[in-house]
């Protein structure tokens, strides 16, 4: 796709996301003392996956996604559950749509929310979590910071959000979902763990 095609895709895109009625009563990023993740889908599908939605939300961190990748890819799907838990929309500027284009023409396999999801990370300093492969290697060599699910389920483990029975019973339903891409090995170690303690 041409850099002038991605684009109009994005203002036709964002344009929807500011008149759209939904978005006007949907919670606004707000300035917070807490560290801020940046999600992609997949770790928040997972987390759904193995019921730590609501745990998670209950780490000491701030929840954020663009408002590209929460219109296309969670509004419909579970986007009210999310709001309500405290997710919160961000919308990048002119810049940071124009890096995030550039993630996408550098790598065209990254999809234009994950693209979007790296922007904003890289331009807040924020953490991102991701679990798509490439967007991990673009992260990587942008310098931006990311982390994945078991990383989360580590946070979740160490702040005592939810006992051990509930980490190994969830990873265990995440672990034997057939479109499963966590490490076997990191897997192992933390079912381990959660069944010594």
């Amino acid at each position: 796709m041409l850099f002038c095609d991605l684009w109009n895709a994005c203002y036709f895109a964002t344009a929807k996301i500011d008149n759209d009625p939904f978005f006007g009563n949907a919670p606004k990023a707000r300035q917070s003392n807490m560290e801020t993740l940046i999600s992609d889908t997949s770790v928040l599908i997972d987390l759904e996956r193995g019921h730590f939605l609501e745990a998670t939300f209950r780490l000491s961190f701030e929840f954020r996604v663009p408002d590209l990748l929460y219109k296309r890819e969670l509004k419909d799907y579970n986007g009210s559950e999310l709001l309500a838990l405290g997710l919160k929309i961000a919308s990048l500027d002119s810049d940071g749509m124009i890096l995030a284009l550039h993630y996408k023409a550098q790598e065209p396999h990254l999809s234009l929310p994950d693209s979007f999801a790296l922007a904003l990370a890289k331009k807040e300093n924020a953490i991102l979590l991701a679990g798509d492969g490439k967007l991990r290697d673009m992260a990587k060599k942008e310098n931006v910071q990311y982390h994945g699910l078991l990383w989360v389920l580590d946070r979740l483990e160490e702040q005592a959000i939810v006992s051990m029975e509930q980490l190994y019973q969830g990873l265990k339903m995440i672990a034997d979902h057939p479109r499963c891409r966590l490490p076997k090995k990191e897997i192992n170690i933390r079912l381990n763990r959660f069944t010594t303690k």
